[in-house]
């Protein structure tokens, strides 16, 4: 694991100077549904690049399929073979500068098996996230400009636990973040309002013992006016029995896709707390460029943005600047 990490910093350094030198959400691309650019030839990359990169995915690979195997283990004896996989698999390493505070520096994982000695429909996950993507389900196109924002008020931690998907709408959830439970039901729906246009609805229940129960209520609109041009709203609200008051947020932006899955975003954010008649608590704009560092799994993505932020609802807002860059790993 150490390997990795060095491998993965030593991959982000390099990586920071070619996507200053040339144009750049879980990574990013289009919204779900709409038109996709048509990937480029993979480009050429020397050879003392490729051997750390490509090393350094496989080590990331093989640990993810030899954990699945153990866990896969413990329920049977069928091998791992008949119709096991590592899928959605994500090593995300981000560093970030925000206006008058240190380097913030940060790995995610998370990764999807499917398990041959378990039900067909029943699935383990893990990963390091935050609170926002592990338990409440909050969607990633909120929590990452988020993250971009400002800082979280706790750090990532693992979490880990069993599955069961019962059709393309609902399943169900029993993990563990760090060493607390937390169970939760989602049901997701989507409509296709024409041939470039849709709209999702997503409602996740959770319970954990600190909050008791809580829902995440996501809605999802996004059209296409024209091919490899998308705009798209993404709004959220969580709720608890801890914190009664709805906590929401919500993302528009446009975005614009390239071969090769390159793609510029800009996005404008907001967040609100439910009785603080103050408005919204923060606000900001983003910009994001997006692209293939190394093939089509290695993405590299910088940022630039500034927002308006009050740390208590009732105080006034300061603004920030954040700038940052982002080395993506899909295996």
């Amino acid at each position: 694991m150490a390997y990795v990490l060095i491998t993965l910093a030593w991959v982000a350094m390099s990586g920071c100077a070619s996507l200053h030198a040339s144009p750049r959400d879980e990574a990013v691309s289009m919204p779900p549904g709409l038109p996709q650019a048509e990937p480029a030839a993979a480009k050429s990359s020397s050879s003392d690049a490729v051997e750390p990169i490509e090393e350094t995915r496989r080590t990331v690979r093989s640990t993810a399929e030899w954990l699945a195997r153990g866990v896969d283990g413990w329920f049977g004896d069928k091998p791992f073979e008949a119709g096991g996989s590592v899928t959605e698999g994500v090593l995300r390493l981000s560093v970030l500068k925000r206006q008058t505070e240190k380097f913030d520096v940060d790995l995610r994982f998370k990764a999807r098996f499917r398990l041959p000695n378990v039900e067909e429909k029943t699935y383990l996950f893990l990963g390091r996230d935050d609170r926002q993507n592990s338990i409440t389900d909050r969607p990633g196109a909120l929590t990452e400009v988020e993250r971009n924002r400002a800082g979280l008020d706790e750090s990532p931690t693992f979490f880990a636990g069993l599955g069961r998907q019962f059709d393309e709408m609902f399943d169900l959830r029993l993990g563990f973040r760090g060493i607390k439970p937390y169970a939760q039901a989602r049901l997701q729906k989507e409509w296709q309002l024409g041939p470039r246009s849709f709209v999702d609805l997503r409602e996740t229940l959770f319970w954990t013992p600190s909050d008791r129960f809580g829902s995440t209520t996501t809605l999802s609109w996004a059209w296409a006016p024209e091919p490899l041009l998308a705009v798209r709203w993404v709004s959220s609200a969580t709720i608890t029995q801890d914190a009664p008051d709805f906590n929401g947020s919500s993302v528009l932006g446009g975005y614009r896709s390239f071969d090769d899955r390159r793609l510029l975003a800009l996005e404008v954010l907001t967040t609100g707390l439910q009785n603080s008649r103050r408005g919204p608590t923060d606000y900001g704009v983003q910009a994001r460029w997006v692209q293939p560092i190394y093939k089509h799994w290695l993405l590299g993505e910088v940022l630039i943005g500034r927002f308006w932020l009050r740390s208590d609802p009732q105080g006034l807002r300061r603004p920030v600047i954040a700038l940052g860059t982002t080395l993506t790993m899909e295996f």
